[in-house]
């Protein structure tokens, strides 16, 4: 009678080490600021600029997330959304963790120090420590509002764009910061609440534990109705014409529709629903200021 031995493959490091990063989150990220990188001016911001900008802007941001997944490796390998991350199932220790974001992130700031400009790169370190610092270690376990206060960080990026450009940071940056600043909250808790067991598993506050459902979809409604109202500022200060308008329109018609339904429809799928089209509409909301932008400046 003969045995098989299974043998198993060993972990990929490089793709452990990337999936620090969260690169879909870092993807969204980056665009904003790629994005932003574009409104700074009328004309095309500069292959150096635009290439030194994305790639500094990126690794900070992937830096950023290595530490919020060393920081919370107990409490992913709690959640079943996070409980694969190599952090989580201990295959990256802590000194591969920290000493692989120090790596990239000294190399995101040193490329945004010497080929973009100082004030990005200062005010990129300042996202990153809101985040890494500000919002996992101390925000995050401590109060159920930990998205809305620590969403700062997270709605940074059309700033870092803008500066790179414009080595300035002038009101029209600071709208489109206003609008992922309140555009996080209702992106987040619609998957706070379709995860809510796992929050409960991990241990932090998150507010469908704290304050119950059908508050947080309330919570999720009244941001939504925010947001809409936020989005019209760029037409409304003449940063953005008709294009910009309709689409904004639009967008926020179908994410008030979902919103309305996690509050007073509430199912997980309605949730996980409303969470995916949060990211499409951000991504196009940004698209549309882009297209916007060019076709007035083309007329």
């Amino acid at each position: 009678m003969s045995t098989q031995t299974v043998v198993q493959k060993p972990p990929n490091r490089i793709a452990q080490y990337w999936a620090l990063t969260k690169p879909r989150v870092t993807q969204l990220a980056v665009f904003c600021a790629v994005i932003g990188m574009f409104l700074a001016t009328d004309g095309f911001p500069g292959w150096q600029v635009l290439i030194a900008g994305t790639v500094g802007i990126w690794l900070l941001s992937g830096a950023a997330f290595a530490v919020n997944c060393l920081v919370e490796a107990e409490i992913d390998a709690r959640m079943a959304r996070t409980a694969r991350r190599a952090t989580a199932m201990g295959e990256l220790t802590r000194p591969q963790t920290l000493l692989f974001s120090a790596v990239i992130g000294g190399l995101g700031m040193l490329v945004l120090y010497t080929l973009v400009n100082p004030l990005t790169m200062w005010l990129t370190f300042v996202t990153f420590v809101g985040y890494a610092v500000i919002y996992t270690m101390i925000l995050k376990p401590a109060t159920p509002q930990n998205i809305v206060i620590g969403g700062l960080s997270g709605a940074m990026p059309p700033a870092l764009g803008w500066a790179a450009v414009a080595n300035d940071v002038p009101m029209q940056a600071w709208l489109l910061v206003m609008i992922i600043f309140v555009w996080t909250p209702p992106h987040f808790w619609a998957l706070a609440m379709y995860r809510r067991d796992d929050y409960i598993r991990s241990g932090l506050p998150m507010l469908p534990v704290t304050h119950g459902m059908a508050y947080t979809g309330l919570q999720v409604w009244l941001y939504a109705i925010a947001l809409a109202a936020t989005t019209l500022l760029p037409f409304i200060v003449q940063m953005s014409g008709l294009i910009y308008l309709a689409a904004a329109v639009v967008l926020n018609f179908f994410f008030l529709r979902h919103s309305w339904r996690v509050h007073k429809h509430y199912s997980d799928l309605i949730a996980r629903k409303a969470f995916t089209y949060s990211i499409v509409y951000l991504s196009l909301l940004f698209a549309a200021l882009l297209v916007d932008h060019y076709f007035y400046y083309t007329l």
